[in-house]
C-alpha cells in the first residue's frame, strides 16, 4: 500500500482509494479493505430418479399410500388389541400383553405416517430451490391473493390434489390415528358405569362441612375475614383412600368473603350465600384447570392456563377468556355450632363442558 499525494488516502491494490478519517484510522496506519465475498448462487439443479423416470415415479406413489394404508391399518390394530387383551386386575401378564400389542398398533400407526410422509416430501414434491421474500405485517390485498396464489402452486407441486391415491390414503389415516387415544383415554373410567354420570355428582351434599385443603379441618364462618380467600375441600375427602385425587379434581372449591351488599345473586340464589361468603367451583369452565388466583380488590377470580378471568361479585360469569360459561356456585349455610356446610351437591357440572355432549 503506497500513500498518495493527498497525504490522508491510501491506495489499496485494487486501485480504490479509502479514507483514514472514514475507517476511524490515525494517518500512517497500513488500512486493508477486502472485497465482500460473492454469492456463489445455487448449485446445479440435479433431478431424481422419479423426475425422469415415469415407472419410478409410480413406485414411489405406491410405496407413499402404502405406508398410509399400513399407518390407518395400525390405529385400527391399536384398537382391536385393546379390546382382545383386556388389562386384569391382579394379572401382571395381561398388562404386558396389552401394553405389547396395543403399543405395536400405535407405533406402526406413527411410522406410516412419518415414513410415508417423509418419502412423499423427497420422492415426489417439487424439489426446486426457491426464495420466499419475507413482508411486513398485515400484508395487503394484493400480498394475500399472492399468498393464495402460493398455496394453489404448493398443491400443483405437491400432487396433493392430483395424487388422489395419497391424498386419500393420507386422510383415511390421520382420520382414523386420534381413535385409539379416545378408546384409550375411555379406559380410564369404570368400565361397568357411565362416566357422565360420575363427572355430574361429587363429594358435596346437604350437610357436609367445608373443609381446609389439604388438613381436612372444618371451617366456621367468623374464621373468615373480609376480603379472604380459601381453598376447601368435603369434609371425609382427607381420609379417602381410593379415587382420593378424582374426587377432589371435581371437588375442589375456592371460598371467599365479601361485603354482601357487592354480592349480586341471581334469582333464587339469594340464599346460597352466607353473611357475604360465597363458594365456587376451583375447575375452569374451559378445559379443567386450577382457578387459582384471586384479585381481592377487583374480586375476580383469575385462571392462569388461559387468563379466563370470572367476576365473583356477578355469580362468576365470565368477563374475559376462553372460557363460555360461569363456575358453578355451591350453596352454602351454617349449622348450629357454626360451621359452614353444603345446602347440597352442585346444580350443574363442574369443570369443562365438552364432556357433557359425550
Amino acid at each position: 500500500m503506497a500513500q498518495d499525494d493527498n497525504g490522508g488516502k491510501d491506495s489499496v491494490s485494487s486501485g480504490q482509494h479509502v479514507s483514514h478519517d472514514a475507517l476511524g484510522a490515525s494517518p500512517g496506519t497500513a488500512v486493508i479493505v477486502r472485497d465482500a465475498v460473492q454469492d456463489p448462487g445455487l448449485p446445479p439443479h440435479r433431478p431424481r430418479t422419479t423426475d425422469i423416470n415415469p415407472k419410478a415415479e409410480k413406485r414411489a406413489e405406491r410405496v407413499v399410500y402404502t405406508l398410509f394404508y399400513l399407518s390407518l391399518a395400525g390405529s385400527i390394530f391399536a384398537i382391536a388389541a385393546y379390546i382382545a387383551f383386556p388389562i386384569i386386575e391382579g394379572d401382571s401378564g395381561s398388562v404386558r400383553l396389552n401394553n405389547m400389542f396395543v403399543g405395536l398398533g400405535m407405533t406402526l400407526a406413527l411410522l406410516g405416517l412419518g415414513v410415508g410422509a417423509v418419502h412423499w416430501g423427497k420422492a415426489l414434491m417439487h424439489d426446486h430451490e426457491g426464495i420466499d421474500i419475507r413482508h411486513p405485517q398485515p400484508g395487503t390485498t394484493e400480498e394475500r391473493a399472492a399468498a393464495i396464489n402460493v398455496i394453489d402452486e404448493a398443491n400443483r407441486e405437491s400432487g396433493f390434489g392430483r395424487r388422489t391415491m395419497i391424498r386419500n390414503s393420507l386422510l383415511g389415516a390421520l382420520i382414523v390415528f386420534p381413535l385409539p387415544a379416545v378408546v384409550l383415554f375411555r379406559g380410564l373410567a369404570p368400565m361397568d358405569q357411565d362416566p357422565v354420570a360420575l363427572l355430574k355428582h361429587t363429594m358435596w351434599e346437604k350437610g357436609t362441612r367445608l373443609t381446609h385443603d389439604p388438613s381436612g379441618v372444618p371451617i366456621k364462618a367468623s374464621d373468615l375475614t373480609l376480603g379472604s380467600s380459601v381453598q376447601v375441600i368435603p369434609e371425609g375427602l382427607a381420609e379417602l383412600e381410593h379415587h382420593k385425587i378424582e374426587e377432589k379434581a371435581k371437588a375442589a372449591v375456592l371460598l371467599m368473603r365479601l361485603d354482601p351488599k357487592d354480592l349480586n345473586p341471581l334469582p333464587g340464589r339469594e340464599t346460597w350465600a352466607y353473611d357475604g361468603i360465597v363458594a365456587y367451583s376451583k375447575v375452569c369452565t374451559h378445559v379443567g384447570c386450577p382457578v387459582a388466583l384471586y384479585e381481592q380488590q377487583k374480586h375476580h377470580l383469575l385462571c392462569p392456563c388461559h387468563q379466563s378471568q370470572f367476576d365473583v361479585t356477578n355469580n362468576c360469569e365470565v368477563i374475559f377468556g376462553p372460557a363460555k360459561r360461569a363456575l358453578p356456585q355451591l350453596p352454602i349455610t351454617v349449622d348450629s355450632e357454626g360451621y359452614l356446610i353444603a345446602q347440597s351437591d352442585f346444580t350443574e357440572p363442574v369443570g369443562p363442558s365438552f364432556w357433557e355432549r359425550a
